[in-house]
């Protein structure tokens, strides 16, 4: 079982006189930070702030943890090291991708994109038919908000290139068959961009088996610092037009980050695999040594099965009122912990009220603006959404519970 108490004292933010007494149900907007992180991003500045991959001392040393940063990551993900970039935001990411997607497609040629998603991973692939690209929208179920596979074999033929979907959403939230998905789009000749935002956070994924051609997700929402990870695999990665310096084509993570990259952040960005071998040492300390890969998939483990024991009793509670409307599954194990509900009030009103209460949540529509309309949900009416991970305390969802039955 999770040592809740041992992965609090990670994380400085629980130490805060600022923070405390605050419940924080807001995690799928950005999570803590983890002390892994800020304490290498504290040293780079005072110690390592200079162009890096230079002879002397501190720029060698800020050039071997950039370094260190993308090797460990890659080997948690299950691929390899020049296969994974980073750059400002997922969602800049994205357009830099939809742009090499835009200069290699032809017209004619087609893609597919859900109504499911975060904009992010939807709005960039979407403006490619003004070059003449079809883009065919794989429909959500209007009242459960599930994306049927099925739905999406109807709309595979010879000509699609591309299909891109999320790993959860960040309102249905739903853990979507990733694997099963990839299968279908590559016997049918297509590769595969996955949004893993609202998924990374609950566990580092292996991308390597999971068969994602492209893999997306935000470090700031994995305790990190705000910047967006990309994997490419290679097979699609060299045949994509690149996007960065023409001399630096010949590096595969250089291909699709045209702008300089920020050297402090991807540095502390190797925090998050300190943290997630610390994790590993508490709490398997009598097991055989392990690769990288295996003790990320251990820590995954144990994360989503202390969310899913956290979630079942919230997500009960909601089922039991009249006045709310769940979005998504009420099977914790089918899930994320990321919950979305429709109340008569407008989420952001409801939202206000709970701060009083010292909960930490939102209202709005996080970007899924296609995703709530097609669920009949205005967008500007909004949801409310209460979203935790695995550093949340049970009481911490017991005040949660308390505060929606006082407000809702």
């Amino acid at each position: 079982m999770l040592d809740t108490q041992f992965v609090r004292a990670q994380f400085p933010a629980f130490s805060e006189r600022a923070l405390e007494g605050q419940a924080f149900f807001e995690n799928a907007g950005g999570s803590y930070a983890c002390k892994q992180v800020i304490d290498r991003l504290t040293r780079y500045y005072r110690e390592r702030k200079v162009q890096p991959y230079g002879p002397y001392d501190a720029s060698r040393l800020a050039g071997e943890e950039m370094d260190e940063a993308r090797r460990r990551l890659a080997l948690m993900l299950g691929v390899a090291t020049d296969e994974l970039s980073f750059g400002p935001s997922t969602t800049q990411n994205s357009y830099v991708l939809a742009q090499a997607f835009g200069q290699w497609l032809t017209p004619g040629d087609a893609i597919i994109v859900t109504n499911q998603d975060h904009e992010a991973n939807s709005g960039p692939w979407r403006r490619l038919a003004h070059q003449g690209v079809e883009v065919r929208e794989w429909k959500i179920d209007p009242h459960t908000g599930h994306l049927p596979v099925e739905g999406l074999a109807r709309l595979l033929d010879g000509k699609v290139k591309l299909v891109c979907f999320p790993h959860a959403s960040n309102i249905v939230a739903e853990i979507n068959p990733v694997a099963e998905i990839a299968r279908l789009a590559h016997d049918a000749g297509a590769v595969v961009c996955v949004d893993g935002v609202s998924y990374a956070p609950h566990g580092f994924p292996d991308v390597g088996a999971l068969g994602a051609d492209i893999y997306l997700f935000s470090a700031y929402k994995t305790y990190g610092p705000h910047q967006g990870i990309m994997v490419i695999r290679r097979a699609l990665g060299e045949r994509l037009p690149n996007q960065g310096h023409y001399f630096n084509a010949g590096t595969l993570y250089k291909r699709f980050t045209p702008a300089g990259p920020d050297h402090a952040q991807i540095a502390a960005s190797a925090g998050m695999a300190d943290y997630v071998d610390d994790l590993y040492a508490h709490h398997f300390a009598s097991r055989a040594p392990a690769g990288e890969g295996r003790r990320a998939a251990a820590v995954h483990d144990l994360m989503r099965a202390r969310e899913t024991e956290l979630l079942q009793p919230l997500l009960d509670f909601l089922a039991s009122k009249n006045s709310v409307r769940l979005l998504g599954p009420t099977d914790a194990a089918r899930r994320a912990p990321t919950v979305a509900m429709v109340l008569n009030e407008p989420g952001a009103a409801v939202a206000a009220r709970l701060a009083r209460r010292a909960i930490m949540c939102g209202g709005g529509d996080f970007y899924g603006v296609r995703c709530l309309e097609a669920q009949g949900v205005d967008p500007g009416h909004g949801a409310l959404r209460v979203s935790f991970v695995h550093y949340t305390a049970t009481d911490e969802v017991e005040k949660l519970i308390k505060a929606l039955d006082a407000e809702i």
